[in-house]
């Protein structure tokens, strides 16, 4: 094995003549010469550079270097490219996972999401010409029980695989935003039973927190993978 790199040792390339390699020894010895300079690395230098001169001044030697040279750089050539292979597979594995997880985890959950919220208003809108009416009742309570299949089809959704590490933000986004949804269903849901306006409030209220968690969720998607 080489431990050093004699050419680099005497600013040289592999393709220096005998000329050039005496030439470059003469003006090095004389720069790092022990009489000119009493420092260590000074001292450490002109070995390296007659160990440097003593292989590369010999046509034989310095032949058996440049094979073993020319060897260990092929060798350090293909270990950079097998490392470059295997980070390259790793980002393409990654990059696989990332576009996976945005189509059958975020995309469905966002679509669910909206499912959820959109109606709600005209829901209640509906509700607010008779809350008393009972086919309204039925009609708000069935919204709100498809909601309830909506959100637990989403957590399961989010819990299927785990995201990746670059989409750990969306991910949390969307959770929050699945809990304060479910909240905001359970608050509705009182209103049937003692037609309090309140309950109204406060559900939509968790469904815009809801809302704005749906679209801090979106955002860093589209800031970091579109």
């Amino acid at each position: 094995m080489l431990h050093r790199d004699h050419y680099q040792i005497l600013g040289l390339t592999p393709d220096a003549t005998q000329k050039e390699i005496k030439e470059a020894y003469r003006r090095l010895a004389k720069e790092f010469h022990p009489d000119r300079s009493e420092d260590q690395e000074a001292h450490e230098k002109i070995i390296s550079i007659n160990a440097a001169y003593e292989v590369l001044g010999n046509p034989t030697l310095k032949a058996s270097y440049d094979r073993a040279f020319c060897q260990k750089r092929t060798q350090r050539n293909a270990k950079a490219q097998r490392q470059y292979q295997r980070q390259r597979q790793k980002q393409r594995h990654s990059e696989d996972q990332i576009t996976h997880w945005l189509k059958y985890v975020y995309q469905p959950i966002i679509k669910q999401v909206e499912e959820i919220v959109f109606p709600l208003d005209t829901q209640i809108d509906f509700l607010a010409g008779d809350p008393f009416d009972d086919e309204l009742l039925q009609t708000f309570q069935s919204y709100l029980e498809n909601c309830r299949h909506l959100v637990q089809q989403a957590k399961q959704s989010l819990r299927s695989q785990p995201n990746p590490s670059s989409l750990a933000g969306t991910a949390a986004n969307l959770y929050y935003c699945l809990n304060q949804l479910d909240d905001g269903i359970e608050e509705l849901a009182y209103f049937p039973f003692n037609f309090d306006e309140s309950h109204l409030h406060t559900g939509k209220e968790l469904f815009r927190i809801a809302t704005g968690l749906q679209e801090e969720a979106e955002a860093t998607v589209n800031y970091n993978h579109l």
